[in-house]
């Protein structure tokens, strides 16, 4: 037997201590990048305060960095394969901190803008890069999905340590503390990504980069998720549809463009892959539901139970036990159960926890709401432990960032989507209840008062003191009623969702084998048929040639 028969059949080399602590090092970068998605829901008022935005330059502060972030994902994770993704992740990094230093300094609402932009824009080039260097790193199937798995946690956890960690701080700073908290974790990923992290590029093909293709992905993705952001905030416009088209359309022009291009950003190839197709697919709709139920969780804790926001943020972390029970099962049942039925069991599981949330009422414990939401959270979360690891398999190595920027590309487009569509579901509740009642006593309150009261129970909450007494709780109590209502329905509608969407991964991915099994069926085989060799091919195993070699 050779060496390069040995090297065929043999299993994949295992990560050591220095690529789990560099895993660590990766995990940062995408916590603080999660968190600055949700980092601003309490400074806003502070911000407002000092340095006194309009509307619309408010609505941008927030915005920009998720419109850029959004925008660039599928650029920079080409860039990062020709260019080499650690040079591009430290190069972000270090832009990332730059811009966070702006931001915690801005002086007046424009300059903010242009830094929570320059963030998105550095955003954009860690977070493809870091799950590229996962593949790199982790080559053993079953440590890949563990590592995998915590970088999914390390973007949970993010977005729901925002709130919290600005909370913290500006209870003792002022707002721009909440940029500066980037700064230590960028230091240290530039001292140790050097040291822990592995560089990768692709080999150079003498063709040029794609910049019509990238220039459409961006055009495509801006005014996409602006359309829907405005559609799930103001309604339906003619801006925001015509927004939305013309995004759709440059969408379309993109596709044709890959498939023309002689080096495009994105191998179509992939997608007749059900392996790589179908976990995407999967990875939208689990965060359509996911994003579309925290909106509404988010805003009952605080308007309907009556919680203070940092309170309603901490109780918001009821949910982090479930999603760490559920990739704890997810774990240890890839090595036995095909991702297929895991997925489409978690998903089944989600679904059950949002038919919980039916059942939340101001009449009822708090305790219904988060289990339901606890439920369905963790079932979503463990089925993206598979799914991000699917999509990294199926992608060739010198594609990998760009199949990473693909899937995140698309985690954005569906948050986008299940905040506007179950938004406008719920909102829509909302008016039509709130619209078929009289508020005993109203009479004489201002009709912008009564308007803003049938618009969102935020606004009910804040004109509540114009009314009198006995209305303002006959007010208060309606607003309520309905906003759980407009809960309920956008529940039953993420139930259904998730049904068909675990129906379809069950489906869809019902050949694909047990993750980590090839390696080990290998290595079984291989023992069975070479018996008398097996002590030689262990020392091999062991020598530092043959693993160059595997």
């Amino acid at each position: 037997m050779t060496t390069t028969q040995n090297a065929a059949t043999a299993p994949a080399p295992r990560a050591g201590r220095k690529e789990w602590i560099g895993l660590a090092v990766l995990v940062l970068p995408c916590l603080l990048i999660s968190m600055d998605m949700s980092v601003l829901l309490f400074g806003l008022p502070f911000i407002s305060a000092d340095l006194k935005p309009s509307a619309t330059q408010q609505l941008w502060i927030m915005d920009a960095y998720g419109f850029a972030l959004a925008g660039l994902l599928i650029t920079m994770g080409a860039v990062g394969d020709r260019i080499g993704r650690r040079r591009l992740l430290l190069t972000g990094a270090a832009a990332f901190g730059a811009a966070s230093v702006v931001a915690a300094y801005s002086g007046s609402a424009e300059v903010l803008i242009g830094a929570r932009a320059l963030l998105g824009v550095a955003g954009a080039t860690l977070m493809p890069s870091t799950m590229a260097l996962i593949r790199n790193m982790f080559h053993d199937p079953k440590q890949r999905q563990t590592a995998i798995s915590l970088w999914t946690g390390g973007l949970i956890g993010g977005v729901t340590l925002g709130p919290i960690a600005g909370g913290v701080l500006l209870n003792h700073f002022w707002w721009g503390s909440v940029f500066l908290i980037n700064l230590p974790a960028m230091a240290l990923l530039l001292v140790l990504g050097p040291l822990l992290l592995p560089e990768y590029k692709a080999s150079k093909s003498g063709h040029r980069f794609d910049v019509l293709g990238s220039v459409l992905s961006m055009a495509a993705v801006f005014p996409a998720v602006y359309g829907i952001k405005q559609l799930a905030v103001d309604g339906f416009s003619a801006t925001a549809a015509g927004a939305l088209a013309f995004g759709v359309a440059l969408a379309v022009a993109f596709v044709i463009r890959q498939h023309i291009a002689k080096n495009p950003l994105i191998d179509m190839e992939l997608f007749r892959k059900p392996s790589f197709r179908a976990p995407m697919l999967v990875n939208l709709c689990g965060n359509f539901v996911l994003m579309g139920f925290s909106l509404f969780n988010t805003q009952y804790l605080q308007s309907v139970a009556g919680m203070r926001p940092f309170t309603a943020a901490l109780w918001s972390m009821a949910a982090m036990p479930f999603i760490s029970v559920g990739m704890g099962v997810t774990g240890a049942l890839t090595a036995k159960v095909r991702p297929g039925r895991i997925i489409g069991v978690a998903f089944l599981v989600s679904a059950a926890g949002a038919l919980v949330l039916t059942l939340a009422h101001p009449g009822n414990p708090i305790i219904v709401l988060l289990v339901g939401a606890g439920v369905a959270a963790g079932g979503v979360v463990a089925a993206q432990s598979i799914v991000g690891n699917m999509v990294m398999a199926a992608a060739p190595a010198e594609r990998a960032g760009s199949a990473s920027a693909l899937n995140e590309t698309g985690a954005e487009l569906g948050s986008s989507l299940g905040m506007a569509l179950l938004g406008s579901v719920g909102a829509a509740i909302y008016h039509h209840k709130m619209a078929s009642v009289r508020i005993a006593g109203a009479a004489g309150v201002p009709d912008a008062a009564v308007r803003a009261g049938h618009e969102t129970i935020g606004g009910a909450d804040a004109v509540a003191g114009q009314f009198p007494g006995p209305a303002t709780h006959a007010l208060l109590t309606t607003a309520r009623d309905a906003y759980s209502s407009g809960l309920h329905t956008a529940a039953a509608v993420g139930s259904v969702v998730l049904v068909l969407t675990a129906v379809f991964a069950l489906r869809a991915l019902r050949n694909e084998p047990v993750l980590p099994a090839a390696p080990k069926k290998e290595k079984k085989d291989k023992k069975q048929k070479h018996n008398k060799a097996a002590k030689t091919e262990a020392s091999l195993e062991l020598s530092p040639d043959y693993a160059a070699t595997v």
